[in-house]
């Protein structure tokens, strides 16, 4: 998996959001909220380029206290609304 190309993380009155930029993603009229945990996963998701459930739930488990079976839970639900919202692909 992907990020979409031109979909960034910004603080936005103290909140984290994604946010389209550029002409190409004019019609994406929301700004997508991520809560501290998520906004941390997108910025290792764009470290990692191609990243998986997987390597994303290991992260996630090296970062915070969390078992792994409720991390790949999270992971899976979160990138399954991102996937929805358009902003990765693959």
């Amino acid at each position: 998996m992907k990020q979409k190309e031109g979909f960034v993380l910004r603080q936005v009155c103290g909140e984290n959001v994604i946010v389209a930029e550029g002409l190409g993603t004019i019609d994406f009229g929301k700004l997508l909220s991520l809560n501290e945990t998520a906004a941390w996963l997108w910025k290792k998701a764009q470290e990692q380029g191609d990243f998986t459930v997987e390597s994303l739930t290991k992260a996630l488990c090296d970062e915070y206290d969390v078992e792994a079976g409720q991390a790949t839970q999270d992971v899976t639900a979160m990138l399954k609304k991102w996937q929805e919202l358009g902003i990765v692909e693959g």
